[in-house]
């Protein structure tokens, strides 16, 4: 019989950004350890359609050491679909400014983005990515982050053909920014 706070537990995989662990989850949920775990593989276990329950598109997966709820990796071509449809020429402030983020400080890793943004981008990274305008590159950063840079369809989106033709940013910037930054 499943408690009552299994529904929390769900609640907040389902909003987090990042991994938690069973430790994260059991002290912020005020739940022991254990129960987290068995908690976690019971969810795991219903979303994968065992113990007659209906297989879901999404899955709850251990990822860099803690847990999180993500679309099946069959379904990527329906949800990048949906992420994409009737938006080839829409995008809201937040990707627009990421994406420049992203064109003028490239390679960039999401931390940095973040900083440089003062908020949160890892939602709009995803969509980003999804709809082609930013792919990830192998990291020289010793801490093994993750870079981003623009694509190939990025350009052909902006008509240009390198980065070089970028317009320069340094009228745009406060007078007390440096223009490489």
């Amino acid at each position: 019989m499943r408690e009552d706070w299994y529904e929390a537990l769900e609640a907040v995989l389902m909003i987090s950004a990042e991994p938690l662990t069973a430790d994260d989850l059991a002290q912020g949920l005020g739940i022991d350890r254990a129960s987290v775990e068995t908690a976690l593989a019971d969810l795991a276990a219903d979303y994968d359609g065992l113990n007659g329950s209906v297989r879901r598109g999404f899955q709850l997966r251990a990822s860099n050491g803690g847990w999180r709820i993500s679309s099946r990796e069959e379904q990527f071509d329906n949800v990048k679909g949906f992420l994409v449809r009737g938006q080839s020429s829409k995008m809201s402030q937040a990707a627009l400014e990421t994406l420049a983020v992203v064109a003028y400080a490239q390679p960039v890793t999401r931390a940095r983005i973040s900083a440089i943004r003062g908020v949160n981008v890892d939602g709009v990274v995803r969509t980003l990515l999804m709809r082609g305008l930013i792919v990830e590159v192998d990291s020289d950063d010793a801490g093994g982050a993750r870079q981003y840079v623009t694509s190939q369809v990025f350009l052909e989106s902006m008509g240009i053909d390198s980065l070089d033709q970028l317009p320069d940013i340094a009228p745009y910037l406060p007078e007390d920014v440096p223009a490489d930054d």
